[in-house]
């Protein structure tokens, strides 16, 4: 029998967090894998917050839901601004 006396430590450690831009990708990917046009979407998954607009291929509805809409716009933002040189 154990001694119930003592405390046990029990740690989780941390899932790797995947980050907006990595989700933007993988999405991007399987929605072209699957014949749709990625940019609307994508763009008309932000706008209405329905996620039957992003297929569940390879996982990228799931990937995308993990992930708040004003963050994808920002990282497309970022990457738009980058882009153009405005920074």
């Amino acid at each position: 029998m154990k001694d119930l006396s003592n405390t046990q430590f029990f740690k989780v450690e941390p899932a790797p967090q995947i980050q907006a831009k990595d989700i933007l990708e993988i999405v991007y990917s399987a929605l072209r894998e699957k014949g749709y046009n990625p940019v609307n979407q994508i763009v008309g998954y932000i706008m209405s917050g329905d996620p039957t607009y992003i297929t569940s291929h390879n996982g990228a509805r799931s990937l995308i839901m993990k992930v708040e809409r004003d963050e994808l716009v920002e990282e497309m933002l970022k990457e738009y601004i980058k882009n153009q040189g405005w920074k």
